[in-house]
């Protein structure tokens, strides 16, 4: 470690006492290293770390090999800091087929990519049952909705895509935030414990004045040239899946259904009230699903300080970052600069900072670990690390006091006027009256953690912005906070906000301001301090467990 970093551990370490100002260490951080580190990450030599690439790959490795210079624990199996997940990608085979009869004497076939697709996390599966129209097909025991509280056992269910309600902020389903449990994959799963055979899913909010947008995204969805970014769903999930899973096209869904108007089904499974009585329809579908599934590598990199308290330390606040980004299309290099490697760094040099203050014998009362988790960026997950982490944690969820999780800490926030579908939401506004802004997401699942953000923040003096929870941005389950939060743990989203780089070739690191970045890895490594030394644990607000898919 550089001399001046011990040099000065021992100083913040002799003057200063927890509570009485700087956390340990906190002086440790600067941008100069965050500079250097991210020149290395965010480079054309590493091809923008898209998952399941060389490039990628290397990033887990420096990670872990800082990590294990600064002599942090290994707190994973045998000394492990890299913690191992798989993820399947799926290509569509040959012989998809969706026969569909009114009666002994009419069915029709459906035309493939025109009103039927296999989705991609579907098994290669065959079912022939009985219809059964069921709403969303959401269950969600903590709502106190069903959906599937009826005859479903033996049958192929039709659903609606999505979420009752998702423009109402009052809705229970997290307002005008995308729920976890409008995830088909999940859907399917729910459907597949109740017994069903099979699962179709229609876009019933779609339908555009005189067009069907059906062929057309289906086409976008199994494209005839394979995107260089692949959708992936985490193996161990996806391989609960036993049942065929499809979507199909409005117009033939409307067929499905006889005389009931799908718009009028829509208004029905939107009503309060608990969920949806499924419907029998007079229809029985043949569904088969030929779908390759591809398994690759992934990892998290992790390590952590224990706790100095013989009984505090069995708890930990945990801090992540995501290593991965776009990586590179034909000539195109997305070096994902901001997104996520400032994050990354970040991390580093927090991690640093314990290390230090941990030779000079300051150490928190709590265990922190640190997170590096793997592919966020990568369809559809949700946030397929941190949904690995939730999976087979290291650390237990119910010990875990809070996770702070940083994505993007390099720019100030910046939205154009008609920026497009990347700002939706956001109101219009520039870099310069963001300049010492970051906006702190999550806060309003746990007051708790608000207050000691804000309590943290004194001796940074950043301006905090509070206001990103219930927005149509989807900002709050855009990044992997967003998966510990559904698992009934306290975490915030720590972000300096949108630009119109973001996820383009033009987010390099030499655009990033690393004064910024520091400031705001200083705050979350003095929070994380605070946290671990509080005598009390941050409260949810609304403690949510979401049963695991079966």
């Amino acid at each position: 470690m550089p001399k001046y970093k011990l040099l000065i551990a021992a100083a913040v370490a002799a003057r200063l006492l927890p509570g009485q100002g700087l956390a340990p260490g906190n002086e440790t951080i600067r941008k100069e290293e965050l500079e250097a580190d991210l020149h290395f990450l965010a480079s054309d030599a590493m091809r923008g770390r898209l998952t399941d690439t060389p490039e990628y790959f290397l990033a887990a490795k420096f990670i872990e090999s800082r990590f294990r210079r600064m002599g942090l624990r290994a707190i994973g199996p045998d000394g492990a800091l890299l913690q191992r997940f798989h993820l399947t990608w799926s290509e569509m085979g040959e012989g998809n087929r969706l026969r569909v009869s009114y009666g002994p004497a009419l069915s029709t076939d459906a035309t493939l990519l025109d009103e039927f697709m296999p989705l991609f996390f579907s098994p290669g599966a065959s079912s022939r049952a009985g219809m059964v129209f069921a709403g969303f097909g959401i269950e969600a025991p903590s709502l106190k909705w069903s959906d599937l509280n009826g005859d479903v056992r033996g049958r192929i269910l039709l659903v609606l895509e999505g979420e009752p309600k998702p423009d109402d902020p009052k809705s229970i389903f997290d307002g005008v935030v995308t729920s976890i449990h409008s995830d088909p994959l999940r859907k399917a799963l729910r459907a597949q414990a109740h017994g069903a055979m099979g699962i179709l899913f229609v876009n019933a909010r779609q339908q555009e004045a005189g067009v069907n947008p059906f062929p057309r995204d289906a086409r976008n969805y199994w494209p005839e040239k394979p995107p260089h970014l692949k959708r992936f769903a985490l193996t161990s999930v996806a391989d609960r899946l036993r049942i065929p899973a499809a979507s199909i096209s409005a117009a033939l869904a409307q067929q499905m259904l006889g005389e009931r108007k799908l718009a009028d089904l829509l208004n029905e499974a939107e009503k309060e009230g608990g969920g949806f009585t499924p419907v029998p329809l007079d229809a029985e579908a043949e569904l088969t699903t030929s779908v390759q599934r591809r398994v690759v590598d992934d990892h998290n990199v992790v390590a952590g300080i224990e706790g100095s308290d013989a009984t505090l330390k069995e708890e930990a606040v945990i801090v992540t970052a995501h290593y991965d980004h776009n990586g590179t299309d034909g000539a195109l290099l997305y070096a994902g600069a901001d997104d996520n490697g400032s994050g990354t760094v970040a991390l580093l040099e927090i991690a640093e900072a314990y290390a230090l203050a941990a030779q000079q014998g300051a150490r928190p009362k709590r265990s922190v670990i640190f997170v590096a988790l793997g592919s966020e960026e990568r369809c559809c997950g949700p946030l397929l690390g941190a949904a690995a982490w939730v999976e087979n944690p290291w650390w237990p969820l119910e010990k875990t006091v809070a996770v702070l999780n940083m994505d993007m800490l390099g720019r100030s926030e910046e939205v154009p006027e008609n920026g497009g579908s990347r700002f939706r939401g956001l109101p219009v506004q520039t870099a310069a009256e963001n300049a010492n802004a970051v906006n702190v997401i999550g806060t309003s699942f746990s007051p708790d953690l608000r207050r000691a953000t804000q309590a943290a923040n004194r001796p940074i003096d950043l301006l905090l912005r509070f206001r990103y929870d219930n927005n149509p941005s989807n900002l709050l389950r855009r990044s992997d906070q967003w998966v510990f939060l559904n698992n009934s743990v306290p975490a915030l989203w720590f972000h300096t906000g949108l630009h119109p780089d973001y996820h383009t070739v033009n987010d390099r690191p030499e655009r990033i301001d690393y004064r910024k970045v520091e400031r705001v890895a200083r705050l979350v490594h003095q929070l994380s301090w605070e946290l671990a030394q509080a005598e009390k644990r941050p409260a949810m607000l609304k403690p949510r467990p979401i049963p695991p898919p079966d």
